[in-house]
């Protein structure tokens, strides 16, 4: 096997495994000694851990009841299997690193939550607001298969403020930025997505050599149409 491909696979593999395992530990140490709201302060009263637990997408977000849920799960697991693909055929050819990383990023951010969603429900028991969750407890999970819900603990409320009266819709309303609380696979997939922009509009060399190219022709023409109005 290629050298560069052996190298690619294990960068690749080396930054899956750190970020899984480090949002796999946090997940489980958080539900075994938070109950349901506990929280700590980090730095301040805008950088905390808050513990809460989601049915559905990242930051928080629901697609409804059982069938949301278990479409979101099976859309996970379909999601992680071609991601995969798409990384090991990226590995095989002569990609650059940008490209790789912000694959592994969103495939980590995938596969941590699909973890939770699978498997949480049957190895851990009900949290709740005056309940700390047991692992492995003798009575069983709160869910089965494929029905876990997903940890979240990162809460950054930065400011907060009220919305002035003549504001439509929001008058008088509460509000915070930033609401959402999130966990570790949730940053991979959004650290993964910008990433993978920033590669495809400023990084990727195909398009700097396709401008170049165009650049160059465009010159190319005018030139030849100058020499020609001169022989003429």
């Amino acid at each position: 096997m290629n050298k560069t491909i052996i190298q690619k696979t294990w960068i690749c593999a080396a930054i899956f495994s750190i970020i899984l395992i480090a949002d796999q530990v946090l997940k489980i140490w958080i539900k075994t000694h938070f109950a349901i709201g506990d929280e700590v302060n980090l730095i301040g009263d805008w950088c905390r851990l808050h513990f809460v637990e989601n049915e559905g997408i990242a930051f928080g977000l629901s697609l409804g009841e059982k069938a949301g849920k278990l479409c979101l799960t099976l859309f996970r697991l379909i999601a992680s299997v071609v991601i995969i693909i798409i990384l090991v055929k990226q590995i095989k050819k002569d990609t650059r690193y940008s490209l790789l990383i912000s694959i592994v990023l969103i495939l980590v951010g995938a596969v941590g939550n699909l973890v939770d969603s699978c498997f949480y429900g049957i190895i851990f028991d009900q949290s709740s607001f005056d309940h700390i969750a047991t692992l492995f407890p003798s009575d069983g999970g709160y869910a089965p298969l494929l029905f876990g819900r997903v940890v979240d603990m990162f809460y950054f409320p930065i400011c907060h403020w009220t919305w002035p009266s003549w504001m439509p819709f929001l008058a008088g309303k509460s509000a915070e930025f930033f609401g959402a609380i999130f966990n570790i696979a949730d940053s991979a997939v959004c650290t993964g997505v910008a990433l993978l922009i920033i590669d495809q509009l400023w990084l990727c060399p195909n398009k700097n050599e396709d401008k170049t190219e165009s650049i160059s022709a465009e010159n190319t023409a005018e030139t030849t149409g100058n020499t020609t109005d001169i022989s003429d």
